[in-house]
C-alpha cells in the first residue's frame, strides 16, 4: 500500500517541527549539533522509514521487513553522535546532545511509520528534561563556581583516573587539564579548572589533591 503525497508530506513536516524544536534548544545552548543538525536527522529518519515502510511495495517477493531499515537508522545515528562528543582535558562533553540526536531518530521514525502520538509524548519529555532539569541538578548539586589550582608533579605524567574518581568522590569536576612538562626539574606543573560544590571549602579540595601519588605541591591561583 502506497502512501499518499498529502500524508507524506505532513509526516516529513511534523518530523521537521518536533525535531526543531528539541535542535532549538540544543542551538541555544551553543552545542555543535544545533537547529539544522537536528532536522536533518530527524526530516531524514522520517524518510527512512517511509521509504521501508512503503517504498517497496510493488515488489512483494523481495521479503521486505520495515524493521530492517529502521534498525540501520538506529545503529548508524551513533556515528553522527559520537561526532558530537569531545574530550577536553579529562572531561567528557556533548553526551547530552548525543543522546538528543539518537532520540531525534526515534521520533523520526515514529513519524515516518504514522505513530504521531509517542512521538509528540517523547518530544514533550526530551524538551522538559532539557530545559527544566538542569536547574534541579544544580539544586540537587550546587556549584559554587569554578576555581584554579596548580599542582607540581614528580616527573612527567599523573594518573588522570585517579585524579578524576579522587574529585569525584567529592562532587568535583574536572572542566580543564593542562600539562606542562618543566625539563630542567624533572617535574611538570598540572594546571586544573574545577568546578566545585558549594558546601565543599577551599582546604578539602587542597587536601584531597595533595594526596594523590606524584604530588609535590597544590596552590589555589586567584
Amino acid at each position: 500500500m502506497a502512501l499518499g503525497v498529502q500524508e507524506t508530506v505532513a509526516r516529513l513536516l511534523v518530523a521537521s517541527l518536533l525535531a526543531g524544536i528539541i535542535g532549538l534548544e540544543r542551538e541555544s545552548s551553543h552545542r555543535a549539533a544545533g537547529l539544522r543538525t537536528h532536522i536533518l536527522v530527524g526530516v531524514g529518519s522520517t524518510l527512512m522509514m517511509i521509504i521501508s515502510a512503503y517504498g517497496f511495495a510493488e515488489f512483494p517477493l523481495t521479503g521486505r521487513d520495515p524493521a530492517r531499515l529502521a534498525a540501520q537508522v538506529v545503529s548508524g545515528i551513533g556515528f553522527l553522535g559520537a561526532g558530537t562528543i569531545l574530550r577536553e582535558g579529562i572531561t567528557i562533553r556533548g553526551l547530552t546532545t548525543a543522546a538528543s540526536l539518537w532520540v531525534v531518530a526515534g521520533i523520526g521514525l515514529s513519524v515516518g511509520i504514522g505513530l504521531y502520538l509517542p512521538a509528540l509524548v517523547t518530544t514533550a519529555l526530551v524538551t522538559v528534561a532539557l530545559l527544566f532539569l538542569k536547574p534541579v541538578e544544580r539544586f540537587v548539586n550546587p556549584v559554587r563556581g569554578e576555581e584554579n589550582y596548580t599542582l607540581k608533579i614528580a616527573g612527567r605524567t599523573i594518573d588522570l583516573v585517579q585524579l578524576e574518581g579522587c574529585l569525584a568522590a567529592l562532587g568535583v569536576a574536572v572542566k580543564r587539564a593542562d600539562l606542562k612538562y618543566l625539563s630542567e626539574e624533572d617535574a611538570s606543573l598540572l594546571f586544573l579548572t574545577l568546578a566545585i560544590p558549594d558546601r565543599l571549602g577551599t582546604v578539602a579540595v587542597t587536601q584531597r589533591l595533595g594526596c594523590l601519588n606524584g604530588v609535590l605541591e597544590v596552590r589555589m591561583e586567584d
